[in-house]
């Protein structure tokens, strides 16, 4: 994906802004995640007819059109117009990371088909103004490319940086590969499966301490009730599979109340956070309820071995 980006003033009538005029082509929009908000964005015809459309970021279109509907208005870049053929949402700003990537605000950009910013401002852009004057000759600020997967981001670099060398003796160009992002994205990710498997952890132990508490009382409490059932011949493995169905039905009705809260907490997230978009998969949800039976089971094998186990004489006479 080519772009091409350039500081200018951006004008409507008496209203003003100072943004960056972004010539690219219709992928720059799904590369950068920007949503629309009204109208289109550019389309490959577009680049084609060198039409004079513009796309206004969010903030953009809220400084020079805060009461109108921009759609179908012109504003000025350079000497020339521009009709207005869409807006986009808001869109966050991303952050400069280790020097690999320069953090960009997409709010205050208005994008145009690439061919028409070539044409209209040409290669080389004089800047002179009070105090000051600079030259800039510039084909393409960059070129951006996208791989299918993150592992062929290494791979790729190389390949790369072969075929641009040559056409590029003087190293005037400089090819940036997100490494620092990518790694410190597995860092977090890494810190967060550790964090959040130890607080897991630490809750399933504690559940599991209170569930094997709460049968050991229960036996106690049942002793007589075993007594009598195993006199009346009832085998040592029917008392450990009667106390496991009772630990299992416990631990089942957590799971099912975890599960419950567990898919509505991203429902609350979406009302309240409506840039968040949390996603509960099948495979998760059966997994956490597994385990949570799976808790249970272990947890209960201690009580109802101890239940089975019992002397049923010893089991008749307690009170």
């Amino acid at each position: 994906m080519p772009i091409r980006e350039i500081r200018k003033q951006i004008r409507y009538l008496n209203r003003v802004i100072e943004g960056r005029v972004v010539g690219t082509t219709n992928d720059y929009a799904d590369f950068n995640r920007l949503e629309i908000e009204k109208g289109r964005f550019l389309s490959p015809s577009d680049d084609a007819r060198y039409e004079n459309f513009a796309v206004l970021a969010a903030d953009t279109a809220r400084t020079l059109f805060p009461y109108e509907d921009p759609l179908g208005k012109s504003v000025k870049l350079g000497s020339d117009y521009y009709t207005i053929i869409g807006v986009t949402k808001e869109r966050t700003a991303t952050a400069g990371i280790g020097g690999s990537l320069s953090s960009q605000d997409f709010n205050k950009d208005v994008y145009i088909p690439l061919n028409t910013c070539k044409l209209r401002f040409g290669e080389r852009l004089i800047d002179s103004r009070p105090g000051s004057f600079s030259v800039e000759e510039t084909q393409l600020s960059q070129i951006t490319l996208q791989v299918f997967e993150i592992d062929q981001v290494r791979k790729s670099a190389p390949i790369i940086e072969a075929a641009v060398s040559p056409k590029h003796p003087k190293k005037d160009v400089t090819m940036v590969v997100p490494y620092d992002l990518l790694m410190q994205a597995q860092a977090t990710a890494r810190q967060f499966s550790i964090i959040l498997g130890t607080i897991a952890s630490i809750s399933l132990l504690v559940g599991g301490i209170g569930i094997m508490n709460i049968m050991l009382a229960t036996v106690t409490e049942r002793t007589r009730e075993i007594g009598i059932r195993r006199a009346l011949g009832a085998k040592r493995r029917d008392i450990t599979q009667q106390f496991l169905i009772e630990t299992i039905v416990l631990s089942g009705v957590g799971g099912v109340l975890g599960v419950c809260i567990g898919m509505g907490i991203p429902e609350i997230l979406r009302y309240f956070a409506t840039d968040q978009e949390p996603v509960v998969t099948g495979s998760s949800v059966l997994l956490a309820f597994g385990i949570s039976v799976a808790i249970g089971i272990l947890f209960g094998l201690y009580p109802a071995r101890r239940a089975a186990l019992m002397d049923p004489i010893e089991a008749l006479r307690h009170e």
